[in-house]
């Protein structure tokens, strides 16, 4: 097997994710009971580094970032899937990097969200994981 195809899968899945997460982690469920919490979140006002901000603002914007980093991170494998034997050789150091990364979202996905974060973040990580194996060895 080639690399490629493990980066490719992973490109699919991280834009899978992307768009799950970008469309869902603003959504909220009645049965939860967390209504009176969200409107404070919302309505609560402060000023931070002489900006008006409320917890709301920041929940929104990092969870934007995380979609964006998804995204990003997807278009970034979909290349390394295209790039020749020669290129890849010389990235194994940036591979690995992926691998890395995806080992700690995977590690906060456990800690701190539900089984669909989980699912796709351990598919993504061995995907990574099989394409930075898979890296042609220098000569």
């Amino acid at each position: 097997m080639k690399p490629a195809i493990f980066y490719r899968i992973a490109s699919v899945l991280l834009l899978l994710f992307a768009a799950l997460h970008t469309f869902g982690f603003r959504q909220i469920d009645p049965k939860w009971g967390v209504d009176s919490l969200i409107g404070l979140m919302q309505s609560v006002h402060f000023d931070i580094m002489g900006t008006r901000r409320t917890y709301w603002d920041f929940f929104v914007g990092f969870g934007l970032f995380f979609s964006v980093f998804l995204v990003f991170t997807a278009v970034f494998a979909w290349q390394l899937a295209g790039l020749p034997d020669r290129t890849l050789t010389l990235m194994r150091g940036t591979a690995w990097s992926l691998v890395v990364c995806f080992a700690a979202v995977t590690i906060l996905s456990f800690v701190y969200a539900f089984i669909v974060p989980i699912v796709l973040s351990i598919l993504i990580l061995l995907c990574f994981t099989a394409a930075a194996w898979l890296l042609p060895k220098p000569s």
